[in-house]
């Protein structure tokens, strides 16, 4: 599924990744920028992903304190991140019923924010009776789409979250958590 992603990162330089408290992780963490809050307690926040999400429900699991890299983390605050991620994945798999999820954490490599952070991503569920057709050759049923297609549909769907969904979708997991 990321093999799009991870081609980006190829031949990208190595970064000396280090603290920095006014990423936009740390500034959401503190009220500085605003954010669609699914879960929160006293060491991990849980929002959902609006700039670009790959599907509907793509949240982001971050502990609230800003590290870069997970084997750097302290293991009180990365237990907490695991119960978060294991709660919110519980919640959405509920809220979206959908049960199949990708659980995404990256260290320096393919990582867009240096600051520890979990993505929970809802499975697509495209069916090949709902594919676009674009030249009926027969009024037999289409093959079912392959991952690589349906992988790359989703991609090119892609779109910024409007905040009237995004405040249903926040409802949608908080009523199940």
């Amino acid at each position: 599924m990321t093999s799009f992603i991870i081609k980006s990162h190829v031949d990208r330089p190595a970064h000396s990744w280090k603290r920095d408290s006014s990423c936009s992780f740390c500034r959401i963490i503190n009220n500085e920028y605003p954010c669609n809050r699914v879960y929160e307690n006293d060491k991990v926040i849980a929002f959902l992903e609006d700039i670009m999400p790959l599907r509907k429900g793509h949240t982001l699991v971050v502990p609230k304190v800003h590290y870069s890299r997970l084997s750097d983390l302290p293991p009180d605050y990365a237990a907490a991140v695991g119960k978060a991620v294991s709660k919110v994945a519980h919640a959405l798999t509920q809220g979206l019923s959908n049960t199949a999820l990708n659980v995404v954490c990256n260290q320096e490599y393919a990582q867009a924010v240096p600051h520890v952070h979990y993505h929970i991503i809802p499975a697509p569920s495209y069916d090949s009776s709902s594919s676009p057709s674009t030249i009926e050759i027969s009024k037999e049923k289409e093959p079912p789409l392959t991952r690589r297609q349906m992988h790359q549909m989703e991609f090119q769907g892609r779109e910024e979250l409007d905040d009237q969904d995004a405040v249903s979708l926040v409802k949608l997991i908080r009523a199940r958590l």
